[in-house]
């Protein structure tokens, strides 16, 4: 059976003739119509592919004006999106990790349950790596996150730098704080009202009638720190008392820096009747300091911690402390977090909950005839 040919207009382009000659060649040059690529729209964008794929998977990381230019590039180029593909390449893993500075840390572990509460909930698994490990270096953590092994980070140690992070790696998941700042407007913080919280200790040695005061103050590297630190002279100025007659011990959080204070409060002439302490662990290494040297609590020295850690209501005496709505806080920071990981904006991405005094043992009235 013969082959058929194939006829342009009449000519059979098989023919060994000059016209043929001339189809054939048409024919093997029209260029193949290929769909638009990432790299085309980078090209008309003038960006970065790795710009582009942030202005497509996680816009509120990309300044306006990029993100302008990526969708016009979009429509000029036409290119489509294929969800599917980007979805294999996301390689979701339904697990988070938190970076934690101490687990063993109360303060630590009842915003873990918070976070973890709410991942329950959406079947999200929630890993927790301890970053003051000598074994939990910032490079085996970054090697971690670039192996697109979780979905997102909550940060709750106030050490870790969001910007270091995102410089040694381009990729990393959304990210969200809890219990600390970050200056990042992209990523959501979830902490307490610590200018709130200071207010309400100061205010109550007030009540007790105390006109001398003292702070052991936090980290004041980390934001808690200084807010608390700032409290505390803000409400001794509203009380039009001299904030800078106060004393001021600077700590770290620890029971440690709590026996120190002591120590220094010991070695003062004129010592203050009043002290707020910046964590819970601090006033209760300055109380049993002061009761090692005969120093009662609160008798001869009212005492108010931060945090309302469980074993502050077991303390002796009991401790009169701030509460801090820690599992609140680390609800509010998964339910930010996984907003992000869906592609959605979380509804507040700045979260201050209130705390609130509670009153115990270590603080009060003081004595009729005492300065």
């Amino acid at each position: 059976m013969a082959a058929a040919h194939v006829r342009f207009g009449g000519v059979n382009p098989n023919q060994p003739d000059s016209t043929g000659r001339l189809l054939r060649s048409m024919v093997k040059t029209v260029p193949e119509k290929h769909n638009p690529t990432v790299q085309d729209v980078a090209r008309a964008a003038n960006v970065s592919t790795a710009t582009v794929s942030r202005a497509l998977s996680a816009p509120e990381r990309v300044s306006e004006k990029a993100r302008k230019r990526v969708e016009e590039a979009i429509r000029q180029t036409g290119y489509v999106i294929n969800h599917t593909a980007r979805n294999l390449r996301r390689q979701q893993t339904g697990t988070i990790v938190a970076l934690v500075p101490d687990i063993g840390n109360s303060h630590f572990s009842n915003i873990l349950k918070g976070i973890e509460s709410v991942c329950a909930e959406k079947d999200i698994n929630v890993l927790i790596a301890d970053t003051r490990k000598p074994s939990m270096s910032r490079s085996k953590l970054q090697t971690y996150f670039s192996r697109n092994n979780v979905d997102g980070i909550v940060i709750l140690d106030g050490d870790i730098s969001v910007e270091e992070m995102r410089r040694s790696n381009l990729s990393l998941p959304p990210m969200v704080t809890a219990g600390e700042w970050c200056a990042d407007p992209t990523v959501p913080v979830s902490l307490v009202d610590n200018l709130k919280g200071a207010g309400l200790a100061v205010n109550h040695l007030i009540e007790c009638g105390h006109h001398t005061f003292g702070h052991v103050c936090g980290l004041l590297t980390h934001l808690p720190g200084r807010e608390r630190l700032e409290g505390f002279r803000a409400t001794l100025e509203q009380a039009d008392m001299d904030p800078a007659g106060a004393w001021v011990f600077e700590g770290d959080y620890s029971m440690e820096a709590g026996k120190n204070a002591a120590q220094a409060w010991l070695a003062l002439g004129a010592r203050p009747t009043a002290v707020f302490c910046a964590s819970d662990g601090i006033a209760m290494g300055f109380i049993a300091t002061l009761h090692q040297a005969g120093i009662r609590v609160p008798d001869d020295v009212s005492v108010v911690g931060f945090d309302d850690i469980e074993v502050a209501q077991h303390y002796i005496p009991a401790l009169t402390t701030i509460h801090q709505p820690r599992r609140a806080v680390g609800s509010s920071a998964a339910r930010d977090l996984l907003a992000l990981i869906e592609g959605r904006q979380p509804d507040n991405r700045h979260s201050r909950l209130d705390p609130w005094l509670v009153v115990r043992d270590s603080t009060a009235r003081l004595a009729a005839g005492r300065a």
